[in-house]
């Protein structure tokens, strides 16, 4: 006996940034890699792009949100970024369900009450192992044993998190990798859309700013296994779990 498939989400994508043009004709910008990773989940995404100014004037049209990455930083100074910050504000006090990732992760974070800074140990590229800390979620399916392997790309990151919010993973190099607010955020700082050809592709280009070592470091990487598929089952998880 086959088994339906769960009713489709629709999610609003908030697109904080864009992927490297040069990359793009090859692997999608955010709302193709975002569709390509949840779109087998019942993920359906509608994209705001929000660093050109456009913003959601329906929030009750979704049945949840996905926050994107962007090559900019939460603490630049910029009008989008603070109407971004008032639109997650506006989220979390509706208990619209959520899930932030990278800059996502950080400008949550930063809207909060937490704070973000670049990271003393400098950027972090390719795949990092992240240590799971807590109980497990009934969202975090299928389970994970100690550890989920994902595509790091960034220099900034959350140094304190806002209060009430429950640490879930860390590395050493980023001790604050995913946190859950409240009952209906989830934020994660890896990239679970970037496959290792798309983070190939972004430390080719970034060497000078990422630094030789790293870079190549980085590089020696991408041929370890990533947890792409389980953390988005999660997220989907997540998303369902979460509805009123």
């Amino acid at each position: 006996m086959s088994t339906a498939a769960p009713p489709s989400l629709r999610i609003g994508l908030v697109q904080c940034g864009h992927v490297h043009p040069d990359l793009v004709p090859e692997h999608g910008d955010y709302p193709q890699l975002f569709a390509d990773l949840l779109g087998p989940y019942g993920i359906e995404l509608t994209t705001f792009d929000v660093d050109h100014g456009q913003f959601p004037e329906d929030l009750d049209g979704f049945d949840g949100w996905v926050i994107s990455g962007s090559a900019d930083s939460t603490y630049d100074d910029l009008p989008w970024i603070r109407q971004a910050e008032d639109l997650l504000r506006e989220l979390v006090e509706r208990r619209a369900p959520m899930v932030a990732v990278c800059f996502g992760h950080q400008l949550l974070a930063q809207a909060m009450g937490g704070t973000v800074a670049k990271s003393p140990a400098g950027w972090g590229a390719g795949v990092h192992a992240y240590e799971l800390v807590g109980e497990p979620q009934p969202w975090m399916d299928p389970p994970a044993h100690g550890a989920l392997r994902l595509i790091a790309s960034h220099q900034d990151q959350v140094t304190e998190l806002p209060e009430g919010a429950v640490l879930l993973a860390r590395t050493d190099h980023c001790p604050v990798a995913a946190y859950a607010l409240g009952s209906s955020a989830f934020a994660i700082q890896p990239h679970p859309e970037f496959t290792a050809a798309v983070s190939k592709g972004l430390v080719e280009r970034r060497r000078e700013r990422i630094g030789a070592e790293a870079s190549d470091a980085a590089l020696a990487s991408l041929d370890e296994s990533l947890d792409r598929d389980v953390l988005a089952s999660w997220m989907a998880g997540f998303l369902r779990h979460v509805q009123p």
